[in-house]
Formats: structure tokens, sequence, C-alpha cells
């Protein structure tokens, strides 16, 4: 049987460490059709946006004084928010999408699924493949040079060189496999409280012309990126937080995804390999409650932002992580995308509904999904906060989000004959950025008293000093 939203958001409200009773503050409204797929894909992006919606409530709650404030999850908000990319338009146009490289390839013996949306990825691809030049078509190049190749071969290939390739398997396969079996068997996320009791607490909420902000004055150092991390962050600015992202000088950034998951922030480039970038990081460190990160295991220890060290150096600091595939395990440093997570998985083999062709997702909904499970996470950490003044760590993966949405598989469940359409107009917001006129997809939950848009447009990547207001 299909799983309700209410359900799934019982299955991550318990994850969160939230008292169960208060699931109840949460109505989901519309059909679960809006994302149609063979897996409980709707129902998912609801659960987890009404997660984070329900942390912000609570967090309000405690902070305030007064009762939990209700939350509203619409299936077609909750629609058009999981593919924001898909609704941005700058200046009435289009923005972005999949590189035509990223995609599915046949090899000898199965199916490979690469990437090449950044350009040090797509030149990975290439000289794994020998592909010398620009080809005029880099799909129709990549697809021979890849056919003679077992799955094997081309993801060691491409992997030594530095590129992002992904076996197809099926769901048996992924939990035959050594890491997949790891994955199977963690939780959705944990939390766990780090360091020693301090004097940090929020005080009451601000509010503007009669909004609530329940992460007003809460100090977000924001060190991800591509979508999933990104989101999280967003979803805080939303809710009043100051956040500042902070990215390498040396690695490009899509602009559209920039323009998407940019809202509310301030962008601000350090290069972390450099003394004086270190130096301005402590800096930011000692008056930051929260820093969350995008790292593989042992990436954030280089730049002391190890969680253990911040926590003993910061009391009362809370810290999240998020990864592609979580660990322990083989492929714990391994870097991957949600698309790249749909094929080892199973996922592809399912939504592929018995076609030769794997399918896909109808929506990123693994990053989306986790991003606002990391921020549920980060909320309920601050509200655990107000009460001892201790910090917590918070960790989530792509994978286990995966791994979750594959344990309601219904091998029963089919698809609805035809998708349903969702008019994106009435939950779309419109501002005037820097780069132009602006539309963008609305948050996918609605707190009662709180806010329904981002304060701010997003600003020029990199435009804002690397310092709190």
């Amino acid at each position: 049987m299909r799983p309700s939203a209410a359900l799934l958001l019982d299955e991550a409200w318990r994850s969160l460490g939230g008292d169960p009773a208060l699931a109840a503050h949460v109505s989901f409204t519309g059909r679960a059709d809006t994302l149609p797929a063979r897996l409980p894909v709707t129902e998912l992006a609801q659960a987890t946006a009404g997660a984070a919606g329900l942390a912000a409530a609570e967090f309000a709650a405690v902070r305030s004084g007064a009762p939990l404030a209700t939350v509203t999850v619409d299936s077609e908000a909750t629609a058009i928010a999981f593919t924001s990319e898909r609704h941005l338009r700058l200046n009435g146009r289009p923005q972005g999408g999949m590189d035509p490289l990223s995609k599915f390839y046949v090899c000898a013996d199965g199916v490979v699924r690469v990437h090449g949306n950044y350009p040090h990825h797509r030149d990975a691809l290439f000289r794994a493949l020998e592909i010398t030049g620009t080809p005029d078509d880099p799909a129709e190049t990549v697809a021979p040079a890849l056919l003679p190749l077992s799955v094997a071969e081309a993801e060691e290939r491409i992997r030594n060189a530095d590129g992002l390739a992904f076996a197809v398997l099926t769901p048996d396969e992924w939990r035959a496999h050594p890491h997949g079996s790891q994955v199977a068997d963690d939780p959705l996320l944990t939390r766990r409280r780090m360091g020693a009791p301090s004097p940090r607490r929020a005080g009451g909420p601000a509010s503007h012309d009669g909004t609530v902000l329940p992460a007003s004055g809460i100090r977000v150092l924001d060190l991800t990126r591509v979508i999933a991390g990104p989101v999280a962050t967003r979803t805080l600015a939303l809710l009043g937080a100051d956040v500042l992202r902070i990215d390498s000088p040396h690695l490009p950034e899509l602009p559209a995804q920039h323009l998407d998951t940019g809202l509310g922030k301030r962008s601000a480039l350090l290069d972390l390999g450099t003394p004086d970038s270190i130096a301005v990081l402590d800096e930011l460190l000692a008056d930051t409650d929260v820093v969350v990160t995008g790292y593989r295991p042992g990436v954030p220890a280089r730049f002391g932002l190890a969680p253990e060290v911040l926590a003993a150096r910061h009391p009362g600091i809370v810290t999240a992580n998020l990864s592609a595939w979580g660990g322990p395990g083989p492929w714990a440093r391994l870097r991957g995308f949600d698309s790249l997570v749909q094929g080892p998985t199973g996922i592809a083999w399912i939504e592929a509904d018995g076609d030769d062709r794997p399918g896909v997702l109808p929506a990123q909904a693994l990053d989306h999904g986790t991003g606002y499970l990391l921020a549920a996470g980060v909320l309920r950490s601050l509200t655990e906060r107000q009460a001892d003044g201790r910090g917590s760590h918070v960790e989530v993966a792509l994978a286990r989000t995966a791994a979750w949405l594959l344990r309601h598989h219904d091998p029963e469940e089919h698809l609805p004959g035809f998708p349903r359409r969702v008019a994106a107009a009435r939950h779309l917001g419109f501002k005037v950025a820097e780069q132009g006129e602006l539309a963008y997809a609305l948050p996918p939950f609605a707190l009662k008293g709180g806010p329904a848009d981002w304060a701010a447009a997003p600003v020029p990547w990199g435009s804002s000093p690397a310092a709190w207001w």
C-alpha cells in the first residue's frame, strides 16, 4: 500500500527526535499525484517539507512562549517547489537545465549514468574517454565511446579521471552491494548533542508587518553547493535567519542554480586554502550559530570545521553536514548528485516500469527532500539548545533519503495513466534582483503567521563581504 504523507512525516519527525504528538499540527492538502511516480514521491516531498515547517513552528513557539502554529503543505505548491529549477525565469526566460551529457548511456553489459553539468566534470569525462576538441554533439560522441566498455570499466576510467559515473542497478543488486547494504540499515538522519552547555540562547523571534520570523537573529554559515544543502539554507533564510554562503573562487557555480537557491542569502568568496581566508573564517565562526557543510568525510577537518572541533571551540554551535552516499561504507568518500544516486540505488530501475530504458523521478526529490530534512534537523537542534545551551551535529545523505523512499516501494503500485499537470502561476513569487526580473517557486509549506516569501532577492554570486552585518 502506498504510504500517506502523514505516515512519512511521522517517520521523519521521529528520526528528528521530535514529540510525535506535534505532527498533528501539520495538515496536507491536494492530490497525491502531483509528482507521479512508481515510488511515493509526492508523499515524500510533502512529508519532508512538513517536517521543516513543523520544526520552524516548534522553534518559534519555544522562543516566544506562544502556542504552536499550524502548518499546511499543499501538494501542488510542493510539486512546484520541488521542481523549482524548471520554473525559474530571469527577465521572462527559462534558466539552466541538465547538461545534455548528464544522462544514461548503454555499455557492453549494462547502463551507466554520468554527470556533465559542471565544466570540470565534462572535461574529466572527455579525458577518460580520450575525446579531444569540442564535439558539436557531445552526447553523440560519448555514446559510442562507452558502448564497447563494460559498466565496471566505464566507472573506473571516468572516476580515475575525476569524473562521475555510476551503474544502474536493480534494488536487489543494490541491497547486495557493500555500500547499499550499509545504507539500508542506516537511520534516515542522525542528530547527536555535542559540546558543553553555553549561554547561547535565542530571544523572542522578530516579526515584520505582523509576520513572525522563527529563525530571526540566527546566523548561518552556508558552505554547501548544488541543490540539497542550498535548499536547506534557503529555507532557513525564508524563516528569517541571516545566511552567509561561502564559496571557493576556484569552483564554478551555475548561474541559474545560484539564482534558484540564493533567495534571502548573501554570497561571499573565500579561498580556504590560504591562511588569510582561514583567519576570516575563524572570525565568522566566533559569531555563528549554525554551520552547514556539504563535504565528504575528512574534508571539514582540513579547514578546522570538524564538528567536534567546532563544538569544543564554540560551545552551543549547531553543525550539519550533507553528503551524497553517507557512511561509513566503501562509497562514503565518493561524490554524487541526485540523478547519479538514482542509478545504483534501484530507483532508476523501478521508475523504468518494465521498460529497457532507465526511468527518473519526476523531480530531484532526493536533493530537495534531503534539503528540507536538513533544515528541520538544524531547527530542532536550535530548539533543544534553548533548553540547555548545548549544540548538536546533524548528518543527512542523499542515499539515506533514497533508502527511505525505497522502503516504501509497493511493487503492485502502478503509475497513473496520465501525469497530473500543475498550474504554476499561483505558486510563484516575483522580485527584481540586480541580475534582472526574477520569477521563482514559493515555499512548499505555509506556516500560520509566518513568512510566505523570502525577504530579499538573490545577490550576485560572490558579491557580499565575508562578514556578519
